[in-house]
């Protein structure tokens, strides 16, 4: 999973290492060695998991587009941002403690339960 990009929809195979990165910022702080770059990529569907090769060259409208499934790869990159947030409720708006409003249910004494009894027996 890439902490840069948080909708990667394809992985990208480094043509120097021959190892696969989801955008080049992973490639940058796994390797020592810059990023070597070619025309010819080869991707990898991350919905389908197969892989597929594209040229740079002649990149169309079409080519935005995983041959196998048609998922849109191409697409707007989300960018984790930074945000202090409360999860849950606020606590300040009711700060009373919360009561179990849940019914117990009645309990019918049966002559089939044999754990009421099974100390009186024998």
């Amino acid at each position: 999973m890439c902490k840069h990009i948080l909708n990667a929809q394809v992985s990208i195979r480094s043509p120097c290492c021959k190892k696969w990165f989801d955008c080049s910022e992973c490639h940058a702080e796994q390797e020592s060695h810059p990023l070597l770059q070619r025309l010819e990529m080869v991707f990898a569907c991350k919905k389908c998991k197969k892989c597929f090769r594209k040229d740079a060259q002649e990149f169309e409208e079409s080519d935005e587009y995983c041959p196998h499934c048609d998922n849109h790869f191409v697409i707007d990159a989300k960018t984790p941002k930074a945000a202090i947030t409360v999860e849950g409720e606020d606590a300040r708006v009711d700060n009373r403690m919360i009561r179990d409003d849940r019914i117990k249910g009645i309990q019918y004494k049966t002559i089939f339960n044999p754990d009421n009894d099974a100390d009186k027996l024998g």
